[in-house]
């Protein structure tokens, strides 16, 4: 299953979402900081949904209530519930 999720308040503007079996297989997150979204990506590849989101959920850039990490929490929450409807 897949979810493309529009960020709110940051750098970023879509982010792309994969995942087989409650396991990440791909995510994309196409602008921001290149270098740090494609290292977020990398990591969170091949963990569960469930972790991941629990250890991104919250992470805060500067005095932003969000960051890319966090919006990226809520794309997979959107993922889980998507496929919980199905």
């Amino acid at each position: 299953m897949t979810v493309e999720y529009t960020p709110e308040g940051v750098c970023s503007r879509k982010m792309i979402v994969s995942a087989e079996d409650g396991v990440i297989t791909k995510t994309q997150i196409i602008g921001g900081c290149s270098g740090n979204s494609q290292g977020i990506c990398s990591l969170i590849e091949g963990m569960k949904v469930e972790d991941a989101i629990s250890r991104l959920q919250g992470i805060r850039c500067g005095l932003k209530r969000t960051s890319c990490p966090d919006q990226l929490s809520i794309a997979m929450q959107a993922l889980l519930d998507t496929e919980a409807q199905q």
